[in-house]
């Protein structure tokens, strides 16, 4: 087992990826917490996996901090920290058209959650000696058009997860992440509904998949079981030589 007797915690674990990374780091050993806002979706996923729930706002520094002390003292560490809080971006607009807070929230938003989760578990990694804190986003810093501030915002937690893998490397932990995007196992109905350029086409998720495939150099979308096994690597001890970079699970959206 990858994950034997970690402890993960998971933040944003009732969405599409965190439920699967949930269940795929369970698989694997690991006992998993699952945080987020909504009781009612964390609460039987935790039941599945034999793990632990939590409702905590991961913009409030004080919830998380409080709630991953308890954590480490009834667990005795935090072996992996995993941010999926989703950022509220808005997509689908040109730039010249996006309003001030639309293009700015998931700046705002997707750093400040990153900081604050990996600040916490970070202070307890280092006092342990080891520990793995992973992050997740699309990739946009490479440049992409009608992303609204998704590209700026990825490449700001892009480069707050390399500039704390160099302070924190030399303890022991590790911080790196995935870049994915386009992933058609995690399109929601209302998806179309979100993003008000791809709703005036009338594209429905079928399309958006066949359309993310002609963009890929692989020329299919990525899946959620090839983020999910990435990820699951990248937490294990495997992967122990890996920090200070993000991983491209693609299919070659992007070249890096």
């Amino acid at each position: 087992m990858l994950l034997k007797d970690k402890n993960a915690v998971i933040y944003g674990g009732a969405g599409a990826i965190g439920s699967s990374a949930a269940r795929a780091f369970a698989a694997e050993g690991a006992h998993v917490t699952v945080v987020g806002r909504t009781q009612e979706r964390l609460e039987p996923l935790a039941k599945e996996i034999g793990g632990a729930w939590a409702v905590v706002d991961a913009l409030d520094a004080d919830a998380v901090n409080a709630h991953l002390a308890d954590l480490v003292a009834d667990r005795g560490s935090v072996d992996i920290s995993l941010n999926l809080v989703s950022r509220g971006d808005v997509q689908g607009i040109p730039l010249l058209q996006m309003s001030t807070s639309d293009f700015i929230a998931p700046v705002t938003a997707g750093l400040t959650s990153n900081f604050i989760t990996a600040q916490a578990a970070g202070r307890h990694m280092v006092e342990q000696g080891s520990g793995v804190i992973l992050a997740l986003d699309s990739g946009s810093a490479q440049g992409s058009p009608m992303m609204g501030g998704t590209g700026p915002a990825d490449a700001a937690i892009d480069t707050f997860v390399r500039n704390l893998a160099t302070e924190i490397g030399p303890q022991g932990v590790r911080v790196l992440g995935v870049w994915t995007a386009g992933v058609p196992d995690t399109f929601a109905p209302e998806f179309a509904g979100t993003n008000p350029t791809r709703d005036a086409t009338g594209m429905g998720p079928e399309d958006l998949e066949r359309i993310i495939s002609q963009l890929t150099m692989l020329r299919r979308a990525p899946r959620l079981a090839d983020v999910v096994s990435t990820l699951t690597f990248l937490a294990s001890d495997r992967a122990g030589s890996i920090t200070g970079t993000f991983v491209n699970v693609t299919s070659g959206i992007f070249a890096s």
